[in-house]
């Protein structure tokens, strides 16, 4: 099992462009975020998660450079879940946890193979 976190600033994420918000997020992301009362907040989270994603995967020899190729969402159940939408060839099993307060985001991630 390997691990990854990552912290940001939410305000880094306030007024982004579209050009910016289209390179990082999924369409399902930006619908999500987009739609909340403060979605810098949600914008902020799921990038830590993207990142906590590819630090989780460089142990296993994995590079996902194209932060829009992984996917945050959540389930039926409201948990925050990954799915990666580049093609690789291992199965990973990703657990993931995702917080933010009014100044900072953060989220941590578990990937087995």
């Amino acid at each position: 099992m390997t691990i990854g976190v990552d912290i940001e600033e939410i305000s880094r994420f306030k007024n982004k462009s579209d050009k910016f918000l289209k390179r990082i997020f999924t369409a399902l992301e930006l619908e999500y975020c987009l739609k909340c009362s403060k979605p810098e907040s949600h914008l902020a989270v799921r990038f830590c998660a993207k990142e906590a994603v590819i630090k989780a995967l460089t142990p296993l020899n994995i590079n996902i450079a194209e932060y829009n190729m992984i996917e945050i969402f959540h389930d039926k159940n409201n948990c925050p879940k990954v799915r990666i939408l580049k093609q690789i060839n291992k199965k990973i099993d990703f657990e993931l946890s995702l917080s933010h307060d009014r100044t900072k985001a953060i989220a941590f991630v578990t990937a087995k193979v």
